[in-house]
């Protein structure tokens, strides 16, 4: 009963903060002229020693172990470290990848070869270990797939990975597309929707793997079906969703039609903060029920969102915006891109960002996983923009 009266009141606190942020929100867009950007604005150093660390200590972690020397492709940690890291070779006058780089292909590629006899990531139902498999499926062919998009040459063991992916694509049913994917009731990453998130993934590694795989007459069919998906499923997403679908559009145009890359876009705008930045939370829902609404608002804990500007809001927007092709001169993206490089965490060179889901200190090893992420977007949206 108490229970039940907690919720409750989380609930209708909820509501009213909907309703305050909404009018708020209505009068304080914001307006923005352009600001210089320096390349010395911001420490790829500092940003890399920060992701060369973290990455390190996850694949030591304990609990990301998951046997025979391999471990865990988070998406937080080293599914990002992954996707970024490249892109401060050349800043930091590197000529070959890091250890860290090294040792995630080496993990996904082993589970990769012993694909039938590895041990899932996560058990429990055959439901449980569907969604592992599929989850694990989609990230290890887009790490193989960037680490082959860098010498141009598709290797055996990524088409192993994608092979490994398509037989687990879903072809009937609501699902018929897509794949099965974690669902822990994390945002933004492994929650009720994170399966759209997958999909938009799968189409974003099949577009970057080289020797134009995307154009294999065996995989058509497999396309076709993410492409409907894809298509059938968009105006159900959050815009952290739809704009994960939009990055994927940049090599797959057929995924949006050119309304929705406008719409998608225009309501990224919107949701800027008058400082330049974004907010997680206000990008990574949409309506599902009463519980999520409350979620807008709360962690899981009932212990309020931040409603500020955050670091992997902020650089995933500015990021996929560059990437979309709005103008470097555009005042707005600008706007975002100066908030990023004046954020930066002096100290450790993270950019910060709160977890959704916990009331974690941002000190701790867990309490910096969406820190690991926000930091590893923030790499791809500068290196960009510089």
């Amino acid at each position: 009963m108490r229970s039940t009266s907690k919720k409750a009141r989380i609930l209708i606190i909820g509501i009213l903060a909907a309703c305050l942020a909404a009018a708020i929100f209505a009068f304080s867009r914001p307006t923005v002229s352009p600001t210089p950007l320096s390349q010395r604005s911001w420490n790829p150093k500092a940003a890399a020693a920060y992701l060369d660390q973290r990455a390190l200590w996850w694949s030591k972690w304990p609990a990301s172990a998951r046997g025979d020397g391999t471990f865990c492709i988070s998406c937080h940690t080293a599914l990002s470290y992954s996707l970024s890291r490249p892109a401060l070779r050349a800043t930091l006058g590197e000529d070959a990848p890091t250890l860290q780089e090294q040792a995630i292909w080496n993990s996904v590629a082993n589970r990769v070869r012993n694909w039938k006899s590895a041990v899932p990531y996560y058990g429990g139902s055959q439901t449980d270990l569907a969604r592992s498999a599929g989850a694990e499926s989609v990230v290890n062919a887009i790490v193989l797939a960037r680490r082959d998009a860098a010498n141009g040459k598709l290797s055996d063991v990524t088409r192993a990975a994608f092979d490994n992916m398509w037989a687990l694509q879903q072809t009937t049913g609501d699902l018929k597309g897509a794949w099965w994917w974690l669902q822990f009731n994390h945002e933004p990453w492994e929650a009720s929707d994170s399966q759209y998130y997958g999909a938009a993934l799968a189409a974003i590694a099949t577009s970057i793997a080289p020797e134009s795989y995307h154009s294999n007459p065996g995989i058509q069919t497999h396309r076709e079906m993410l492409r409907e998906y894809l298509r059938r499923e968009y105006r159900k997403q959050s815009l952290l969703n739809q704009v994960t679908l939009l990055w994927a559009s940049l090599k797959w145009p057929e995924l949006i039609t050119p309304d929705q890359r406008d719409t998608i876009i225009q309501e990224v705008l919107d949701k800027q903060h008058t400082d330049g930045g974004w907010n997680l939370a206000s990008l990574s829902w949409t309506w599902r029920n009463w519980n999520a609404f409350a979620r807008m608002w709360f962690v899981s804990e009932g212990t309020p969102l931040k409603a500020r500007s955050d670091g992997f809001a902020t650089a995933f927007m500015t990021f996929v915006l560059q990437q979309a092709g709005l103008p470097r001169d555009n005042p707005r993206l600008r706007q975002g891109l100066v908030w990023l490089a004046h954020n930066q965490d002096q100290t450790g060179g993270q950019w910060v960002t709160y977890s959704l889901n916990y009331r974690r200190s941002l000190t701790s090893d867990t309490g910096r996983f969406m820190s690991d992420a926000a930091t590893a977007y923030a790499v791809l949206s500068l290196s960009k923009a510089d």
